[in-house]
């Protein structure tokens, strides 16, 4: 099946070769990355190859999440394996640039990810000749990964998901997806109900691991970090409590304006910060908020001294986590509208009580964990989402212990690099190009 699909791939999208270009050449966004995407411009790759006892390691990130998560994996085995060149690819431009700002220095090389058809493929394979391949949580391409399984090249999921949602999607489909998640030589899944549901697709146990999720480590690490974003920085007032909205989806904000409108009735002195997932629905935003009589102060315009209006919007991007720390509640988007939730763990990480709705699929054990470790609450609705806010405000243990809490659940997670560490430092055993360097 994996090779038709390489074979169809390869002839649509030499067919639709001129509409590709035409496209691309016209949206400056796809501008940039288009020639290098095809495998014919490689104008940031070194001239000749690394020593043969130099592994090449071929990480890929998707997006700004992705490239999140690989951060502390990425630091580990620059630590572990010195003398290894370290290629980290991405697929959007908003990856691209997270992967510059956080992870530039560790990293030998960051590009623009192939086209999923054979040419293209094959040329950065022969390019790169990676010693393994690394793929952060998703992004599944089946040309690409068939490739690499027929250059011998061993092949890593790392932090694999597998909700129910996909994996329904993967059985209806299963013809081919088995075949492309059998490509890999290890499959680590972040929690063993993402395990269960790759086993039940028919992929052989013995490359199916659960080391835990590398988002544990990455917000712990970054809470250690500091970032100098402050709440003068932002224009937002030292002692008025804080509450973030973060990751919201359309249909949320309505829902969180509603709730807020009470909540100042009896808090008048609380802020309210919405960060969206996309900060193109920005516009939108201030749109609804005009229609409460809301005043808001946007995060690219926040040359304020002080904040004087009632809405502060986070119209930025790498920034969501450093304003967790500032917060006194955090609410955790696309989960009071049926978006699969976000990752809970940057505000649980920051010692602050979280809060989110029924909707967390594609975070269900960890947000379980969280709820029952009372280091989280669930809310319904807009009425639940007030009177936990106010229970919160008004009772400073309580916001302490469900801090501390969360962040406890945090500490406990930890370790998943080294666990990581181990398993690749296998795979470049098989290879033969594992250089020994110093332990995570």
């Amino acid at each position: 099946m994996l090779k038709i699909y390489t074979f169809l791939s390869t002839l649509s999208f030499i067919i639709f070769l001129p509409i590709i270009v035409i496209f691309s050449l016209l949206k400056k966004k796809y501008r940039n990355r288009f020639f290098q995407k095809t495998g014919f411009f490689f104008h940031n790759f070194p001239t000749k190859q690394p020593a043969p006892n130099r592994p090449i390691i071929w990480i890929h990130a998707l997006s700004l999440g992705e490239v999140t998560s690989a951060l502390p994996l990425i630091k580990g085995l620059r630590h572990r394996f010195p003398k290894s060149m370290i290629y980290l690819s991405t697929t959007t431009e908003t990856g691209r640039k997270a992967a510059e700002k956080t992870a530039g220095s560790m990293v030998d090389i960051i590009f623009y990810s192939p086209f999923d058809m054979f040419f293209s493929v094959q040329r950065f394979i022969k390019k790169i000749n990676p010693s393994v391949f690394i793929l952060i949580e998703t992004d599944f391409w089946p040309c690409w990964l068939y490739s690499l399984q027929q250059h011998s090249i061993p092949c890593l999921l790392a932090n694999g998901r597998c909700s129910q949602k996909s994996f329904a999607a993967y059985r209806r489909f299963a013809p081919l997806f088995a075949p492309m998640f059998n490509c890999f030589n290890i499959l680590a899944m972040q929690t063993m109900g993402d395990a269960n549901n790759i086993k039940l697709l028919g992929i052989a146990v013995r490359k199916i691991t659960c080391p835990g999720n590398l988002k544990f480590d990455a917000a712990l690490e970054d809470n250690i970090t500091e970032s100098g974003l402050s709440r003068a920085e932002l224009g937002l007032p030292a002692n008025r409590p804080l509450l973030i909205c973060g990751s919201t989806h359309h249909g949320e904000e309505e829902i969180i304006f509603q709730s807020y409108r009470e909540l100042i009735k009896k808090h008048p002195e609380l802020i309210l910060m919405v960060a969206p997932r996309d900060i193109k629905r920005t516009r939108t935003i201030i749109k609804l908020a005009d229609k409460h009589n809301f005043k808001i102060m946007k995060r690219t315009k926040s040359d304020q001294t002080t904040m004087k209006n009632h809405i502060y919007i986070l119209d930025t991007l790498g920034e969501l986590f450093y304003c967790y720390r500032l917060a006194n509640i955090c609410f955790i988007g696309g989960s009071l509208v049926s978006a699969g939730g976000h990752n809970p763990l940057e505000a649980a990480s920051a010692s602050r009580p979280v809060l989110f709705g029924p909707h967390m699929e594609d975070f269900s054990e960890i947000s379980d964990n969280l709820v029952k470790s009372g280091g989280a609450v669930i809310v319904r609705d807009d009425k639940e989402l007030i009177r936990q806010v106010s229970l919160i405000l008004e009772d400073k243990n309580r916001a302490a212990e469900m801090g501390n809490a969360a962040k406890e659940q945090v500490i406990l997670q930890q370790g998943v690099v080294q666990k990581y560490g181990d398993t690749i430092s296998e795979l470049l055993t098989s290879t033969g190009k594992e250089n020994h360097g110093h332990p995570l």
